[in-house]
């Protein structure tokens, strides 16, 4: 016999009563699917942003000045927040030191860095078609790598998405060449990369920690760009160095927070398809923002992107079920 215990309720204090033990009114799932919806908003956010300073700054230098906001923004709350005791500054061991080093190299630093370059040579609509080929590659990853399994709903779930993110790109009119594809492919698999090397020092490192760390080991990274950071700077714009300022404090030190504080409770698989929704949030935000009014092609892909996310969150039936 087994016994079944719910997952929204608190450890029980021996000290009260039956009627007077806590309870949780948000369920664990609840807490990681809007942590993970943050993300998403923030992370739409970022596209805007950075096609207005990045006519200002370089794709290099942005990175730079994004990852170094967000190191010195989460210092203090890692150092001297309420949860500063809640485990060690870093993982134990060069075994789990090692994938700290990869994710942070890889996403914090060379995603942002092929991102930002990639912005340059295609349009908004192609560079998110392309990076968002990272979901997939999220989904075979966790299967193959973290043994999450092949979720039939999450992979058609994955090829409905993607067909609406290809319908609103199909509909995009800017520039495309090969540097601009080469750019946006390399981020989406540095992106899927660094997803599951994240997953693996989630298992022992809590969230915060988790985006700190990526944060440093990216800012050491790019810091080869700083002198060039330093020039730009000087003739860019106000509005261009605040819009850094706002990549590294909001889509990447509470947004890489959120991701990481999702991923730690949910599968990589199940939680990449999310990212399509990024998509469709910032042609939105494009609109209101930047004036730059969607298509009905473009609607309808978002609509279908809609409902691809919606089938990759279904679980799948057991066979004792029905």
């Amino acid at each position: 016999m087994t016994t079944a215990t719910s997952p929204v309720l608190e450890p029980r204090d021996a000290t009260l009563p039956e009627t007077a033990q806590p309870r949780r009114l948000v369920s664990p799932a609840t807490r990681a699917a809007g942590a993970a919806l943050v993300t998403i908003v923030l992370w739409a956010s970022a596209f805007v942003v950075i096609r207005s300073s990045g006519a200002h700054l370089s794709p290099g230098p942005m990175a730079l000045a994004r990852v170094a906001v967000a190191a010195v923004g989460l210092t203090p709350f890692v150092l001297l927040g309420p949860g500063r005791a809640a485990g060690p500054l870093l993982p134990r061991g060069w075994r789990a030191v090692l994938p700290v080093v990869g994710y942070g190299a890889l996403w914090f630093a060379g995603y942002n860095v092929a991102l930002n370059a990639a912005e340059r040579h295609v349009d908004a609509g192609t560079a998110a078609l392309l990076v968002n080929v990272a979901p997939v590659l999220i989904a075979l990853g966790g299967g193959l790598f973290l043994r999450e399994g092949f979720s039939r709903p999450v992979f058609l779930g994955c090829a409905v998405a993607f067909a609406g993110v290809a319908l609103m790109a199909s509909d995009s009119s800017g520039r495309r060449d090969g540097a601009g594809i080469a750019f946006a492919l390399v981020a989406a698999v540095l992106y899927a990369s660094s997803v599951l090397l994240q997953k693996v020092t989630l298992r022992s490192v809590d969230a915060l920690r988790a985006t700190w760390l990526g944060c440093l080991v990216g800012t050491v990274v790019t810091l080869p760009y700083a002198g060039e950071l330093v020039r730009e700077a000087q003739d860019a714009p106000t509005s261009a160095l605040l819009g850094a300022a706002y990549l590294g404090a909001f889509p990447t030190a509470v947004a890489f927070t959120t991701w990481a504080y999702a991923l730690r409770r949910m599968p990589a698989g199940r939680l990449g398809p999310l990212g399509y929704l990024v998509t469709v949030l910032s042609v939105l935000m494009s609109w209101v923002f930047l004036s730059e009014v969607p298509s009905t092609l473009a609607l309808v892909g978002g609509a279908v992107c809609l409902v691809g996310v919606v089938v990759s969150r279904r679980r799948p039936r057991s066979r004792d079920e029905g």
